[in-house]
């Protein structure tokens, strides 16, 4: 899976039209297409997204694109005893920024690249809330956190189970918030946002 972003030069949003089309091309559901003040996000299959970002230079002048060509860090359902994943899911994104120190942001990394060895609780607390899968893209100092949950479920009632009983999240939480720090645009003490579903328009049915 990849991440292409358009990030607008001001607070206004950024239309999404010519993204929707270029999904329906390259066969990107318009369910992946996100937004957030000036900032829009399409989530899919690395060919698709490749496909996506060699138009969207043209069709967004003016606008910066980037492009997270994959994660670097993975969770999914093979940490869990049940291995077992639902038919269809749910992806909720949200974006923050690494604080601008380079050796924190290092700091950063290694403690995910060794999460699973050393904080392995994290990974039980997915397990436990019934998360299908878990992404974190970088780039620069930009990350974006893809958190797929089985379709039809909260996020709201499903995330306080990775903490139940479970106090190691609660202190990875706490460690991993020295790291972090709000975009351009968010609230005083606001760190991770979430992108909302861009609403397609319906089309009007043809008249006889």
């Amino acid at each position: 899976m990849a991440i292409v972003e358009i990030i607008g030069p001001g607070k206004t949003p950024v239309a999404a039209e010519n993204l929707l089309k270029l999904c329906r091309k390259n066969h990107v559901p318009a369910t992946g297409v996100y937004s957030w003040q000036n900032h829009l996000v399409a989530y899919g299959k690395v060919a698709s997204m490749q496909a996506l970002q060699k138009n969207l230079a043209v069709l967004y002048a003016g606008n910066e694109v980037k492009f997270y060509p994959a994660p670097f860090y993975k969770f999914d359902r093979q940490y869990c005893t049940d291995k077992v994943t639902a038919k269809q899911w749910d992806n909720i994104i949200l974006t923050a920024n690494l604080v601008k120190d380079p050796a924190k942001q290092q700091q950063y990394l290694s403690h995910h690249a060794t999460q699973f060895r050393q904080w392995p609780e994290v990974a039980q607390g997915f397990c436990n809330a019934s998360f299908q899968q878990l992404l974190v893209f970088r780039q620069g100092r930009q990350l974006v956190l893809v958190i797929s949950i089985p379709h039809g479920a909260s996020l709201d009632e499903l995330n306080p189970k990775t903490s139940l009983n479970n106090p190691r999240v609660d202190e990875w939480n706490r460690l991993m918030k020295q790291y972090q720090e709000g975009l351009p645009g968010t609230k005083p003490g606001e760190v991770w946002v979430f992108l909302k579903p861009v609403i397609v328009p319906k089309t009007a049915p043809a008249k006889n």
